[in-house]
């Protein structure tokens, strides 16, 4: 499995690929206009850095990497942190470690940037991901937690956007 910088003629299939992968967490039930924050991965290769996984010329999946606070894609204001975004792999090919290696890539690339720590958000439901993060060692961060109304949630019945966050070694800067 190889994890690189996507290609600019792979956006639209890892937006695809994203919208999948979120959708299946909901039984297929549509994100709202969410939907098209995922699809458009051109813009977040544009704004941050956008990895793939890529296995036998075969997309596994991809995530946004985002450098620094400031950044259009960053959830934090934090100047001492990176951020993950976005990370989803194809349904048809869960399980098979893309996701540890797009997130790993990321903290490498975090560690070479010398930033302190990485943060994410994630949800309920994103149960094997929470899992995944938590043996990174990333920790739950509620003061960074916060609620979306957007479709298909409301005030009434928001969803919970949780906060983890991973203090990286700085000692380990670069590698």
């Amino acid at each position: 499995m190889e994890v690189r910088p996507i290609r600019d003629e792979e956006c639209a299939a890892l937006g695809e690929i994203t919208v999948r992968a979120y959708r299946r967490l909901v039984n297929d039930v549509p994100f709202g206009s969410y939907e098209d924050e995922l699809r458009d991965v051109k813009t977040h290769a544009e704004q941050c850095e956008v990895l793939v996984a890529i296995d036998d010329a075969t997309m596994l999946g991809g995530v946004t990497f985002v450098p620094s606070a400031g950044t259009a894609q960053s959830e934090f204001d934090d100047p001492d942190a990176a951020g993950i975004r976005h990370l989803a792999v194809d349904p048809r090919y869960q399980g098979r470690g893309a996701g540890t290696a797009l997130v790993d890539a990321c903290l490498e690339r975090a560690r070479a940037l010398g930033r302190r720590r990485v943060v994410l958000h994630s949800t309920p439901m994103m149960e094997v991901a929470r899992a995944m993060y938590a043996r990174r060692g990333f920790v739950a961060d509620p003061t960074r937690d916060f609620r979306s109304t957007e479709a298909p949630y409301s005030e009434e019945k928001p969803l919970l956007i949780m906060a983890f966050v991973l203090e990286l070694d700085a000692g380990s800067a670069g590698g």
